[in-house]
């Protein structure tokens, strides 16, 4: 008897413990799946910021490569492809980040030159005005 079972390739329960393994795989496909609404909302927050920053005028390579990574990643989860949406969703999120801290890098390098800029004019003033 045992070797008759062995021999049929399907019984009726191997036919439903396939069935069941094919139904748990595509159930743990779907959770794999998930709209990564989190992401999304985590990379909106750092275009924003990068945008505040000023990033479009002082790192405009690498805000446009934010909002290219953006678009696609939206394209993506429309077409619910979560996964490939996610992973373009944090490379935007990651562009953006360098946009926002170039952007501040550039800014506070030219205050930092104007400040010298004031210090050396306040120095010729003081040169030329020390004859009081």
């Amino acid at each position: 008897m045992k070797l008759a079972a062995l021999t049929q390739p399907f019984s009726r329960r191997g036919r439903a413990g396939m069935v069941a393994l094919a139904l748990s795989g595509a159930l743990l496909a779907g959770c794999a799946g998930n709209p990564p609404k989190e992401q999304f909302a985590v990379t909106e927050a750092a275009i924003r910021s990068a945008t505040t920053a000023e990033a479009t005028k002082f790192a405009p390579l690498e805000m446009q490569q934010a909002r290219e990574h953006w678009r696609q990643a939206e394209l993506e989860m429309e077409k619910q492809n979560y996964d490939k949406a996610r992973r373009l969703a944090e490379r935007a999120e990651i562009d953006a980040r360098l946009a926002e801290r170039k952007a501040r890098a550039v800014k506070t390098q030219r205050a930092l030159e104007q400040a010298q800029e004031g210090i050396r004019l306040l120095r010729e003033e003081t040169q030329r005005g020390g004859g009081y």
